[in-house]
């Protein structure tokens, strides 16, 4: 969903440009910035989905050493 984003925002910054149309040009960054953060908030939450799938593991395979 982020890439999106930064590609609509790219898009409109080139529109501002050509038409020398600083508010649109403005609009597009904040655009793309929100897709990068978007992105970014996606590969954290995968990161920490992996962290705690893997403790779940290693706490299964204590539980089942114990056994």
């Amino acid at each position: 969903m982020g890439t999106f984003e930064e590609v609509k925002g790219k898009a409109k910054q080139a529109v501002g440009d050509l038409t020398d149309d600083a508010d649109l040009h403005e609009e597009g960054e904040a655009q793309e910035a929100k897709g990068e953060h978007e992105d970014a908030e996606t590969r954290a939450r995968a990161e920490a989905k992996a962290h705690a799938e893997k403790a779940a593991a290693y706490e299964q395979e204590q539980r089942s050493a114990q056994e």
